[in-house]
């Protein structure tokens, strides 16, 4: 054979290889047969409860529906890093899609925290009407698509709670005392006009800061207290009932750009889909989990009547004071509350 015809011939085979795996190569081609999985690493800050169990099902449906094509890896319990880490790589790509109350995300942009809004949600339902509207999707799930995030879905977790090593059992009972917070200025001013000292602090930090006496407490949610086993630093959760706790799914924009079109749908489709199938598991787990705080020898507390309305009468004002120099915070908060108001 002539060294021409052996050229030849390699060189139409190997065009003839490239020809085949082109479309595993290019997003928005057909995946190759013979191509490895993509992963999809899920992060989340809690373990056991019902954004554990959103993580598994919105997992599950995309290994499904993707035909295989997508992986998912599950870390629970902030194994990843701290909550801003994970922002963070979500952002570089590292990680694929994040499961986090939005407020943490106000480093990116502010308007992220406008569910922290107190005496926004009034109920349980109320908060998952809220979180099922279009007109709050649009602006919760766009904020950062100039910052490599990609907003895939949104719902609602629980009302917060304040546990305490010492009972609160008026508001008297706040002065002096040092308590965590999200990264929200809502929750900020809320705690200093309580005579409280707020502190923002990730959640893989705060009960070794409860156990150590950094911190007098902290604002969360039961699911939280129970799941974590909370009751050995702290037994006394006052039941406040504001803010309302939103879990808001953030993808990898990078990542997600990578994919082929028909994943991309998938991925969104499924997020959309599992944060609402996730309502009534999500109703019935947090109706279990206060048996078991009770039986763990925890204890819930209530704020006398008229102390509860004075602190939500005393609330009412902080969405317009904390927005009141800024436009653009301004605008989005406004149109959350309509949106409220409209759901009750």
């Amino acid at each position: 054979m002539r060294f021409n015809d052996f050229g030849a011939r390699a060189l139409a085979g190997f065009a003839a290889c490239a020809l085949a795996c082109l479309p595993a190569l290019l997003p928005g081609t057909a995946w190759g047969a013979d191509a490895s999985p993509l992963v999809m690493k899920f992060t989340f800050p809690t373990i056991n409860d019902q954004v554990h169990q959103f993580a598994k099902n919105y997992a599950a449906a995309v290994e499904k529906d993707s035909g295989g094509r997508i992986k998912a890896e599950l870390y629970p319990a902030s194994q990843l890093g701290s909550i801003p880490r994970q922002i963070e790589g979500v952002q570089f790509g590292a990680i694929q899609c994040a499961i986090i109350p939005p407020e943490f995300f106000v480093g990116i942009d502010e308007r992220f925290q406008l569910l922290a809004a107190p005496g926004l949600i009034t109920s349980f339902a109320h908060g998952q009407r809220v979180a099922g509207d279009a007109a709050v999707q649009k602006i919760m799930l766009s904020l950062g698509a100039k910052k490599g995030l990609h907003g895939a879905g949104l719902f609602y977790a629980l009302p917060s709670s304040v546990i305490a090593k010492s009972a609160i059992r008026h508001l008297a009972d706040f002065k002096g005392k040092k308590i965590r917070i999200f990264a929200s200025d809502f929750q900020k001013l809320t705690l200093e006009r309580l005579g409280a000292t707020p502190v923002a602090m990730s959640l893989s930090d705060v009960l070794p800061a409860i156990q150590q006496g950094a911190i007098d407490g902290a604002v969360s949610g039961l699911t939280v207290y129970t799941t974590m086993h909370y009751q050995d630093a702290a037994k006394y959760v006052t039941d406040t009932g504001q803010p309302a706790i939103f879990l808001i799914v953030e993808l990898s924009a990078k990542w997600r750009a990578s994919l082929p079109k028909d994943l991309q749908q998938i991925v969104d489709r499924d997020a959309a889909k599992e944060a609402v199938a996730i309502n009534p598991y999500d109703a019935q787990f947090y109706k279990d989990q206060r048996k078991i705080w009770v039986e763990r020898g925890g204890e819930f507390i209530s704020l006398p009547p008229d102390e509860q309305s004075a602190m939500m009468e005393d609330m009412g004002n902080v969405g317009e004071v904390v927005t009141k120099h800024k436009p653009a915070l301004r605008d989005a908060f406004m149109a959350i509350v309509a949106a409220a108001k409209r759901l009750r």
